[in-house]
């Protein structure tokens, strides 16, 4: 089974229709087709065939999902970057997985410096690389996929590392139309109005727009990249219906000065995830904004999405709503014993979206996939409705004097101060306790604060051993390439 055939499966049921907008070119799901078919072509005239892996590092444009559909069609592995990673991450990604292709950017090249393979440009030339455009034209738009099984990989995708190098995880064709399928079953909205895509299509989220996409048959309005203005200009204009975000741009979006001059009132879905999303911004931004603000968990080794809030079900805040069909979700110790309903352990995954493994890492896989399961290392708790409560990632669990502190409880009283915009809780150490609770803020744009001020209201809300001992301003929080707040480099700041 070749992942390519949803994309075959989509024409068949759904005809010819406007799929995509970008920087107001429009591109039906024909079209696209046709380009990926030319893209194929091209590829395997210069030998890229079964197997061979090609690396993807594109900003958000059509180019990525036509070459993610070309690569799949010859029965090649997509390996996706996001563009925002450093040249040194870039080499490892490039050398460890064995690609012999990269397709990427004018403006991104040189982070491939040094690499000896072939490179495709999109959107410019350079000396020594291919240009998109000469190298399809004139190419046939008619390939026949190539067949590939089910347990084949068909993408290997880099986690960034907490620590030392990014990990590859390596997906099949069956794990990603799997999950694409399970999360598609949950669709209720309309799939001809239009969803807004945000965040980077060389990650995760791009294979699934793309996949889903092919499932459902729905429409995106295609930003290069997340600006807050933008995002409602274009919610505005398209009368879009859904978006996809991580909780920083929901952030970001409730931030914008006079935000509710434009209408959002389209708007049915914002679906939050990859991290934490703080409970005190949803009413402020549903009562600012409309829509239903809901909350779901995934990770790339797991395809990625595990579980979700229905759009007609219940939302129980601070929850990520419930496993998808076909995903099997536990809570267990250290022991890998289950734990009882209510109690904190680390949540395990186990269905047919849970990866093969960690490329070229058998070690690592042998530890993360134990008896089946996917031992995700995040904390967390199921209630007696099965609704997942994700406490905290393992590793960032603070512990004072022997008790538990969990930075997200902290940060929710944090992001409840009236001029907090951003908050994020380390563990510092401390002689006497092992460690003590740092707090990194940034103020909302014109606002002032002192360290006791923060502190003070902390104190009114939470325990006292939980409350931070220190607090810093910063302008911004450090973040990943697709918005996630970055505990390791806050980390830097006081070690």
């Amino acid at each position: 089974m070749n992942l390519a055939k949803l994309g075959e499966e989509n024409i068949r049921k759904y005809g010819e229709y406007l799929s995509l907008i970008f920087e107001g070119k429009e591109y039906t799901n024909t079209e696209m087709r046709r380009a990926a078919n030319q893209l194929a072509n091209a590829l395997t005239r210069r030998g890229i065939g079964p197997g061979d892996r090609v690396v993807v590092m594109l900003p958000n444009c059509p180019e990525v999902m036509q070459a993610y559909t070309a690569i799949l069609k010859l029965g090649g592995a997509i390996v996706p970057v996001v563009f925002l990673l450093g040249a040194a991450e870039v080499l490892h990604i490039l050398n460890h997985s064995g690609a012999k292709l990269l397709i990427t950017s004018p403006e991104l090249a040189d982070k491939a410096e040094g690499w000896p393979g072939s490179v495709i440009l999109v959107g410019g030339e350079r000396p020594g690389a291919l240009a998109w455009e000469e190298l399809v034209a004139g190419e046939s738009d008619r390939f026949e996929i190539v067949e590939r099984a089910s347990n084949e990989i068909a993408v290997i995708l880099y986690t960034a590392g907490t620590t030392g190098q990014p990990k590859g995880v390596a997906l099949s064709h069956a794990n990603l139309a799997s999950n694409a399928r399970a999360a598609s079953s949950l669709y209720e909205l309309d799939r001809e109005q239009w969803a807004l895509a945000v965040l980077p299509l060389s990650h995760s989220y791009g294979l699934t727009l793309m996949n889903a996409g092919n499932i459902l048959g729905t429409r995106a309005v295609l930003l290069r990249w997340f600006n807050p203005e933008l995002v409602l200009e274009t919610i505005q204009r398209y009368r879009v219906q859904s978006m996809s975000g991580v909780p920083t741009m929901f952030v970001y979006l409730l931030n914008v000065p006079d935000g509710d001059r434009f209408d959002t009132s389209s708007v049915r879905l914002w679906g939050s995830g990859a991290a934490p999303l703080p409970v005190e911004i949803v009413g402020p931004f549903e009562k600012k904004f409309g829509g239903r603000l809901l909350e779901g968990y995934g990770l790339t080794e797991a395809s990625p999405v595990v579980s979700t809030h229905r759009y007609s079900g219940e939302r129980r805040l601070g929850s990520v709503g419930q496993p998808i069909p076909g995903v099997d979700v536990q809570i267990f110790d250290d022991e890998d014993r289950a734990m009882p309903v209510g109690e904190i352990g680390e949540v395990c995954v186990c269905g047919d979206n849970v990866m093969l493994g960690y490329y070229r890492m058998p070690d690592e896989t042998a530890k993360t996939i134990r008896n089946g399961w996917l031992h995700t290392g995040d904390m967390g708790r199921m209630d007696a409705d099965g609704f997942l409560y994700v406490v905290e990632r393992k590793k960032d669990l603070i512990i004072r004097g022997g008790f538990n502190i969990y930075p997200r409880e902290v940060e929710e009283v944090l992001y409840a101060h009236p001029k907090v915009a951003e908050a994020a809780v380390i563990g510092l150490r401390d002689p006497l306790m092992g460690e003590d609770v740092l707090a990194f803020v940034a103020l909302k744009r014109g606002e002032q604060a002192t360290e006791q001020e923060i502190m003070a209201f902390c104190q009114e809300h939470l325990a006292k051993f939980k409350c931070p001992k220190q607090v810093r301003f910063i302008d911004s929080l450090p973040k990943s390439p697709i918005g996630k707040s970055l505990r390791k480099e806050l980390r830097a700041l006081v070690t």
